[in-house]
């Protein structure tokens, strides 16, 4: 997560700085640094702000099961552990999934591919924002 999405995270959960430092149990200069690029989002923030926004969706109704909306097959379905868990909106949040016909267990692969998926898309509400190299 770049410092863009990070922030338009924060801005889509309705929170301020300080809130969002409490919510996440980090320091107000983390967050401000995240937010301006002096500092990396660690994978651990950047996985509960998903996890947060996920939440969000949910309660709003808006969210859809993965094998929903990708059509999986009853044997995938059985195979997978967002069936096994009923997590069908929380798939990218759950390692080992089973996306593109196999397990996706690396988080930075997972998500890389997750960022382009519909179902990430509708449960998170997240757009995909272009990323700076580096």
């Amino acid at each position: 997560m770049n410092q863009q999405g990070f922030q338009a995270s924060r801005q889509q959960l309705g929170r301020t700085q300080k809130q969002l430092s409490e919510l996440l149990g980090t320091s107000l200069k983390a967050i401000q640094s995240f937010e301006q690029g002096w500092r990396k989002v660690p994978v651990h923030i950047e996985r509960q702000m998903l996890f947060l926004l996920a939440l969000q969706k949910k309660g709003k109704g808006d969210s859809r099961p993965c094998w929903d909306v990708r059509n999986c097959s009853m044997e995938t379905r059985r195979d997978c552990p967002a069936w096994e868990l009923d997590a069908g909106s929380l798939c990218w949040f759950i390692n080992g999934t089973f996306c593109q016909g196999k397990p996706q267990s690396n988080w930075s692969s997972k998500i890389k591919l997750c960022r382009k998926c519909e179902v990430f898309k509708t449960n998170t509400g997240m757009v995909q924002s272009k990323r700076k190299s580096g």
